[in-house]
């Protein structure tokens, strides 16, 4: 595979669990998922390497795959079946250790995996994956229902689609076993999951979509975020609907202002070529975080599923207020690291990082500060900033109350003369968990106020989880639940909220990239942008000060 489709710098989704953490125990699902096939394009790749074929393997051991289940590779090598078994092994041998496998339920995934050589622009090609599968729906009895995975360099995605549409692979394959022929009606069903990057602009976001819907329905398409599977992000909703404390708060009336922070103690490492298209604002931005921010914002749904949790996200993106490229400077900072010390260790700046130009003017940092225009956030802004070569690897959202309106304990020693902001802090990584910071008396004869942190940590509270992020959108998949995946008017939206700033950074007319050094939390036209505003960055130091309010 040539370039990089996911976020390697952000991929604790799915992290090496410990020595045979792979053999679970069946898991009891409220619906087990269907027979069906699943075809991996770009098989022989990274991406499906490190995560697609450990994740497929865990949910095995997990007894949550049907038996029926069949995994199809397809690619360029001339491989055999025997050689895509091989692959499925050596994934999981890096991944979870030698001799992981413990059961049959395990190994049975790849002993019975098939793989189909074919160029990704070959007619011949598809219509060999479409025997082997109506094979497989004979054979296996996978009742004709197929899901297509498209781990490719993006470039790749509209003509896998075509191809598949050609061949008619759209249409499931017929239900039924050898030696009967069911109804034409009596198909299977298909479902197409597409990584990001979705586009690299709104223009071929748009185009994208289009040559998907012209083969595949809405429905049928899963647009996967792997940081929408992750189990903090999931609770923000949980948290907020299923609670009846906060909910009540959650608006203009009780809340100063929000941050979202996606930091990274990483360069760019062999990302470089990936990373000068890209830059921080599209990486992280475009996607991952305005996802989060939806969830804080959106109006509760009228049901927990896909559609009702989609239509209220589209509307929060359609309230966001238009950053004018004009004045883009005064909501969005971008910057770009040089040389420095992160954890003690002296490293390199962005420039001098494998296959990135000399005088790249690429961003590694960016900020934008956010507006929403609706009833329940008018005039709260949204500050949102992602990194690399920062302090700490640390993802959160804060949510800063306002402060009392009355300064009740006019002799309290307190920082800064008044009471500190209540915080409620969502932890995202690397300690799951939610911190809610209050005012307290300090012990003894005066009356000193004291900021004291309320702590709830997944790790200490909860069991642990059973799957990663990645082992959960599959299933998702399988089970037909759209509402961790993206939807084209998503996608759509998400684009036309950055795109100004995208063309501003485009302009001479504008600031250019702004240096910071590597340790440190961005450039000082970050700190000015919240400053203007009378408000300050959080400055969270996990590895130093855990879960600082400061």
């Amino acid at each position: 595979m040539t370039g990089v489709t996911y976020d390697e710098g952000y991929d604790e989704a799915f992290e090496r669990p410990a020595a045979g953490a792979a053999a679970g125990s069946p898991l009891d699902i409220p619906t087990p998922p269907e027979p069906c096939t699943v075809v991996l394009f770009g098989v022989t790749g990274d991406l499906a390497h490190r995560k697609l074929l450990p994740a497929l393997y865990d949910l095995a051991c997990h007894g949550v795959l049907p038996p029926a289940l069949t995994l199809v590779g397809y690619g360029r090598k001339p491989l055999t079946d025997a050689d895509m078994r091989a692959l499925g092994e050596s994934a999981v041998d890096d991944f979870f250790g030698s001799g992981a496998g413990v059961s049959q339920s395990c190994t049975s995934l790849f002993e019975r995996a098939r793989y189909v050589t074919g160029e990704f622009d070959d007619p011949d090609g598809y219509q060999r994956l479409g025997e082997v599968l109506d094979d497989l729906d004979l054979d296996r009895g996978a009742a004709g229902n197929r899901i297509f995975y498209l781990s490719t360099p993006p470039s790749l995605f509209p003509v896998i689609v075509e191809g598949l549409g050609a061949a008619g692979l759209q249409r499931g394959g017929l239900r039924g076993a050898a030696g009967h022929t069911p109804p034409d009606e009596a198909r299977g069903w298909v479902r197409v999951v597409v990584e990001k990057p979705f586009g690299s602009d709104l223009a071929s976001a748009r185009e994208l979509n289009a040559a998907i819907g012209v083969v595949f329905g809405e429905q049928q398409v899963y647009r996967i975020d792997h940081y929408l599977a992750k189990e903090t992000v999931q609770n923000i909703l949980v948290f907020r609907f299923a609670n009846g404390i906060f909910e009540p708060l959650w608006n203009r009336r009780y809340i100063d202002h929000v941050q979202i922070t996606a930091a990274e103690t990483l360069g760019v490492e062999h990302r470089g070529a990936y990373y000068e298209e890209a830059g921080a604002l599209r990486d992280m931005i475009q996607n991952h975080l305005l996802q989060l921010l939806t969830l804080v914002a959106m109006e509760p749904p009228v049901a927990f599923s896909g559609d009702a949790v989609r239509d209220e996200k589209v509307k929060v993106l359609r309230a966001i207020r238009p950053i004018s490229p004009e004045r883009a400077d005064l909501s969005a900072v971008r910057g770009q690291y040089v040389a420095g010390t992160v954890a003690g260790e002296a490293v390199a700046g962005y420039r001098q990082e494998e296959r990135v130009a000399p005088d790249s003017g690429t961003e590694t940092f960016a900020a934008v500060k956010f507006l929403i225009d609706n009833w329940r956030w008018q005039g709260v802004p949204f500050y949102v900033r992602t990194g690399k070569r920062l302090p700490a690897k640390v993802s959160e959202i804060a949510i800063e109350f306002k402060r009392p309106p009355h300064l009740l304990i006019r002799d309290a020693d307190m920082p800064g003369g008044r009471p500190p902001a209540n915080v409620l802090v969502m932890r995202i990584q690397p300690d799951e968990g939610l911190s809610l910071f209050i005012g307290a008396k300090t012990p003894g004869p005066g009356i000193d106020l004291q900021r004291v942190e309320m702590d709830f940590d997944y790790g200490t509270t909860l069991a642990e989880l059973p799957f990663s992020a990645y082992e959960t959108l599959l299933l998702d998949c399988m089970l037909g639940d759209q509402t961790l995946f993206n939807r084209d008017d998503q996608v759509d939206e998400a684009w036309r909220v950055v795109a100004p700033v995208l063309d501003a950074w485009k302009s001479t007319s504008v600031p250019g990239v702004m240096i910071y050094e590597a340790g440190t939390w961005g450039p000082e036209a970050a700190d000015t942008l919240v400053a203007q505003d009378g408000r300050v960055w959080r400055r969270p130091h996990p590895e130093i000060e855990p879960r600082s309010p400061l």
